[in-house]
This record gives structure tokens, C-alpha cells and sequence, in this order.
């Protein structure tokens, strides 16, 4: 079996419906090496886009790959699929809000009151 047919050729969906790739992989790649790679390629036209590679979650069968998994350790079909393309899934985690400093001015203002009834 030559080289090149032991890569996996992968295309990655965005949430709007467009794709980066396809490109083709070794089955040695790691999940985090295609989040780099994805990164690397996201359209900057795109609001929201991820900051980095932990912003990314890949979906691939309705499981999300972790980081330290390679292509072959995420079961791919590998072998399923001669000459196929597998589409995955690319979510962007949103923001987490810091829920310290949202919490805080409550608490100023709850702090604020008492100080206003207690002289």
C-alpha cells in the first residue's frame, strides 16, 4: 500500500454551512495538530471566530475528539471509506463570561444599600 493511501482526507463544516479543506492526513495526527491547522485557516471575515485552539470543538459522529487523540485513536474509518472524504463538525465555544466580576457590582450595590440604612 503506497503512502498516499494511507491518509484520511478530511473537510471541516463550519456553523454557517462553509468548509476549510479538504486537505489530507496522516491517521497520526493529533485532534489538537487539526485544531492548529483550522485556526490557522479560519476565515477572518468571520465574526466570533475562535481565539484559540481551545475555542474549537471537533464533532466527528456525533462524539467530540479530544485533544491528545490521534485520527486513528478517534476510530475514523479509515479503511471504511477508499478514496471517501469525512466531514467534521467545528463548534466555537462562545466566551465564558468571568462570573466573578459579574456577580461583583451586586454585591457593591447590595453593600452600597446597607451602608445607606445602617448610619
Amino acid at each position: 500500500m503506497a503512502a498516499g493511501q494511507d491518509l484520511i482526507e478530511l473537510k471541516f463544516r463550519l456553523s454557517d454551512g462553509t468548509d476549510i479543506g479538504p486537505h489530507k492526513y496522516s491517521p497520526s495526527t493529533t485532534v489538537q495538530s487539526l485544531k492548529e491547522k483550522i485556526l490557522a485557516q479560519w476565515p477572518k471575515e468571520k465574526e466570533n471566530g475562535p481565539r484559540t485552539i481551545n475555542d474549537l470543538k471537533l464533532i466527528n459522529a456525533g462524539k467530540i475528539l479530544e485533544n491528545n487523540r490521534t485520527l486513528a485513536d478517534s476510530r475514523l474509518p479509515v479503511g471504511e471509506l477508499p478514496g471517501g472524504l469525512i466531514t467534521m463538525h467545528v463548534v466555537v465555544r462562545p466566551p465564558i463570561a468571568d462570573k466573578k466580576n459579574v456577580s461583583t457590582p451586586r454585591y457593591l450595590t447590595s453593600l452600597a444599600l446597607l451602608m445607606n440604612l445602617c448610619p
